[in-house]
This record gives structure tokens, C-alpha cells and sequence, in this order.
């Protein structure tokens, strides 16, 4: 959800984790806001999170190296 107040998890939708972003969908500023929003979260190196597909869509698919599915949701707080 981009142009939000604030940048942060918003909860599950169904197998997806929401995040609502600050930045606006423009020259992929969004993208660029999530990927540093989930390493920082995360406690990873940008290089550790990448965008896997989804580019220019809103729901994006993420690789994390270095961390499972299970601990990646439990540092997101879900």
C-alpha cells in the first residue's frame, strides 16, 4: 500500500504479508522503501533481500537469503 503515513507491516493477508509504504509508486522509490524497510527490519544487509517479481505490480514476491520463512515472520512481528 504505498503512500501511507508511515512505513510498516500491516499484518497477513492469507499466505502474503502486508506492508504499508510511505513512498509513492514513482521511479521505484516503493520498491527501493520496502526492500530497505524489510532488510532494516530484518536485521539483514540490503544485498540480503531482493526483489524477486513483481516490479511494477502491487503484490511482490521477496527473496531473503540467509533466513527462513518461519524466523522472517517472526521478526516481522506476524
Amino acid at each position: 500500500m504505498p503512500n501511507a503515513s508511515k512505513t510498516a507491516v500491516a499484518g497477513r493477508l492469507g499466505d502474503a504479508v502486508k506492508v504499508k509504504l510511505k513512498a509513492v509508486p514513482e521511479g521505484g522509490r516503493a520498491n527501493a522503501e520496502l526492500l530497505e524497510f524489510l532488510a532494516e527490519t530484518l536485521g539483514l544487509t540490503g544485498r540480503s533481500v531482493s526483489l524477486h517479481s513483481g516490479e511494477t505490480s502491487r503484490d511482490k514476491r521477496v527473496s531473503v537469503d540467509g533466513l527462513d520463512e518461519a524466523e522472517v515472520l517472526r521478526r516481522l512481528g506476524l
